[in-house]
């Protein structure tokens, strides 16, 4: 992490601006946040942060209060201020808002000082820093977004009643040179402007599907590559507002379409070394004691890491797909590329761990891509699951105990040899919350964090079961 500037820098840094904005996030992955003085930001940076409603926490995305109290924000504790503390180790200008200074918070208790369980950024943090003190290394990640794009506006598509809505562009083009041309100044606009506001981007292009854009950020720190990953949805929906675009990073708008996914690569490095790569005596024909073919080519440590994700990854479901619609990505998913199984393979991008190793890429670009979470995954969370759980499978030295994808059959699914991932929120937010879960593990997330985020979950899953769709209409109006 880099060292945080003195008062006096920040002093000077400031010295032209009038205002300041600021921002934390939400257990959804929203940005949460307000313009302030710049007296009153110089003020709280100089002491332990502001005061912050902890309402937040207390409602859902559409600011509906949670019905059932959760412990950290509820009708009686008066839904009291929390901490917002300012992470000056970043300093950012908004570009697309006259260069306005932009700071990220952390949301902590006003009590202890210490982050909240379920503060996203926190949750990052201390992912970290248990990285460095038990295994000496740092988490890196990176993550990939596709996302549809439309011509409409937050208020067309609310009159249209978010139907029949009008795509940037018509019909299936992945990796189109012609149709980026079409919106050329949106396309180009997302990778400029992302530069400018520090959020650097490694590959961007069409992908399969009407108006559908794919965007990978470029790889860096956990808690940096999770504030990123935030902060460029932000960017997407400003820029695309200033084009007349509204991208949606919904994980699945259509039934007939492929999904959004939102892949993340992870690896740990120790001195600056990836400790995920084979040695060089190894490289000539893979590691002797790897469990499989598959493994070959990673390190011994890679593989544990490996076995503590997948051993932990069905308790875990929630924080890779946190909403109603991303088990609509995943129901089926094979046909359209996402996995819902417990599975790995050495680049399959069929299994829900991609092994990503030599001889395909250099020993130090070895990693794992997690296809699981779809777009609308909430970064601070996932990292924080697929690290703690790697880091479990490292320090319990666990072994494999799944053949790879290769191995598999069809009929090996049918007859319950794979195991299969939760097919709805509600059953994933159960699983999460069992007494036994290695979710509850205090160093994977713990009790206070399971029970609220769970809480907020199965809120999600009541609003669903209590909607009436259009697909029940068009179903059972005439003829039931």
């Amino acid at each position: 992490m880099a060292p945080a500037m003195t008062f006096d820098e920040l002093t000077h840094y400031l010295r032209s601006d009038t205002k300041v904005k600021v921002a934390g996030m939400d257990v959804d992955g929203i940005l949460r946040g307000k313009l302030i003085s710049k007296e009153k930001f110089l003020s709280a940076a100089q002491s332990d942060g502001f005061g912050f409603c902890s309402v937040i926490f207390g409602w859902d995305m559409h600011d509906q209060v949670y019905p059932q109290e959760l412990s950290i924000s509820n009708r009686r504790n008066g839904y009291r201020d929390l901490l917002a503390w300012i992470d000056l180790t970043i300093v950012r200008r908004i570009p697309w808002e006259n260069d306005v200074p932009f700071f990220l918070l952390t949301f902590k208790d006003p009590d202890t000082k210490d982050a909240l369980a379920v503060d996203p950024r926190g949750v990052v943090d201390r992912t970290e820093r248990r990285a460095l003190q038990e295994l000496g290394c740092i988490p890196y990640a990176g993550v990939e977004y596709e996302y549809f794009n439309f011509k409409e506006t937050p208020l067309s598509a609310s009159e249209k009643g978010f139907v029949k809505l009008n795509p940037l562009t018509p019909g299936m083009h992945g990796y189109s040179l012609l149709r980026t041309q079409l919106n050329n100044e949106y396309f180009h606009d997302l990778i400029d402007k992302a530069k400018e506001f520090g959020v650097e981007v490694e590959g961007h292009h069409t992908e399969t599907g009407p108006g559908v854009y794919e965007t990978a950020l470029a790889y860096t720190t956990a808690l940096r590559m999770a504030d990123n990953a935030i902060l460029f949805k932000y960017l997407a929906k400003s820029i695309g507002m200033k084009h007349g675009v509204m991208p949606s990073f919904m994980a699945k708008p259509w039934g007939d379409l492929p999904g959004c996914s939102g892949h993340i690569h992870v690896s740990l490095r120790r001195n600056g070394v990836n400790i995920f790569a084979v040695s060089k005596e190894e490289l000539k024909s893979g590691r002797a004691d790897a469990a499989n073919n598959d493994t070959r080519f990673i390190s011994r440590e890679a593989e544990m890491f490996l076995a503590g994700l997948l051993e932990g990854l069905p308790d875990v479901m929630p924080m890779l797909v946190p909403t109603i619609n991303g088990y609509k990505r995943l129901v089926g998913g094979e046909a359209f590329w996402a996995p819902n199984a417990v599975t790995y393979g050495y680049d399959s991008r069929q299994a829900s761990v991609r092994i990503i190793a030599p001889p395909s890429v250099a020993p130090e670009a070895t990693r794992f891509e997690i296809r699981v979470p779809g777009a609308d995954v909430n970064p601070y969370y996932a990292l924080g699951a697929i690290f703690s759980l790697g880091m479990r499978g490292i320090k319990k030295e666990m072994q494999l105990k799944e053949p790879p994808f290769s191995q598999l059959t069809l009929e090996d699914k049918e007859q319950g040899r794979v195991k299969m991932l939760s097919r709805t929120l509600e059953e994933a937010a159960l699983r999460m919350m069992r007494p036994d879960s290695i979710a509850r593990e205090p160093e994977v997330f713990g009790d206070e964090f399971v029970d609220h985020f769970g809480g907020t979950r199965l809120h999600e899953a009541r609003l669903w079961s209590a909607a009436v769709t259009n697909w029940e209409v068009e179903r059972y109006l005439e003829l039931a």
